[in-house]
């Protein structure tokens, strides 16, 4: 299993660039932009009431797995991590040379669990553009297609690009992502198994159909206000 584990790691656990910002106030749905869609069609505005979060990131290849547990307060920004026999507690607005490279793991893991909602938290970080009819990667289906594109700077990769394909409901179905805005897909893979948390819809299950490796959230648990 060691000898497999980085692999596993650079096909899956990619850091991402986003930042926590404060939050906005809702909009009617004729002025959502289509980022916003997207963030509202899983539920976006029940994450003000939320409180701490808690998930395990697993990743399953071959014979192998790996897995990370994570509890997080968005209020105070503190994070647990616990991974084998160790656990790790710091906060995010005190990030040093001590928690980095357990703040880039949470960062990646949070992306691939709240996505649609870094769509809004990091919309002043990245450009994007919206396509309708657009082919998605793993079930050849005609989809709507959002791009965005990181800046250069800033975030643990900054540069970096993000293909979502969505259903007609502004739910993400499949997605791809293209390490700093390279033409072709690093990496493709479905999103599904969604589940309702206190009003926050939450795909759990993403797979790559090629590779046949599976990334998905186990021990859900959301404590509103």
């Amino acid at each position: 299993m060691k000898k497999s584990l980085p692999l596993l790691l650079l096909v899956f656990l990619t850091s991402v660039s986003c930042k926590n910002t404060a939050e906005k106030p809702e909009t009617t749905e004729e002025e959502k932009t289509i980022l916003e869609k997207v963030a509202y069609a899983h539920g976006y505005e029940h994450w003000k009431d939320v409180r701490q979060i808690q998930f395990t990131f697993n990743v399953d290849r071959d014979t192998t797995h790996f897995e990370r547990h994570w509890r997080w307060e968005p209020g105070s920004q503190a994070v647990t991590m616990q991974m084998s026999s160790d656990t790790l507690s710091y906060n995010r607005k005190k990030v040093d040379s001590l928690n980095m490279k357990a703040d880039a793991s949470f960062i990646n893991d949070k992306y691939w669990l709240l996505a649609p909602y870094q769509l809004v938290w990091d919309q002043d970080n990245f450009e994007y553009e919206y396509q309708e009819a657009v082919t998605a990667p793993v079930s050849g289906s005609k989809m709507n297609k959002l791009t965005i594109v990181y800046g250069n700077e800033g975030g643990y990769t900054p540069g970096d690009a993000y293909d979502f394909y969505l259903g007609e409901d502004y739910r993400v179905k499949e997605w791809s992502f293209r390490k700093a805005n390279a033409p072709e897909p690093n990496l493709s893979t479905t999103w599904e198994d969604y589940k309702d948390f206190g009003g926050l819809l939450i795909a759990t299950m993403h797979k790559n159909e090629e590779s046949g490796s599976r990334l998905y959230f186990t021990d859900l648990k959301v404590a509103m206000e």
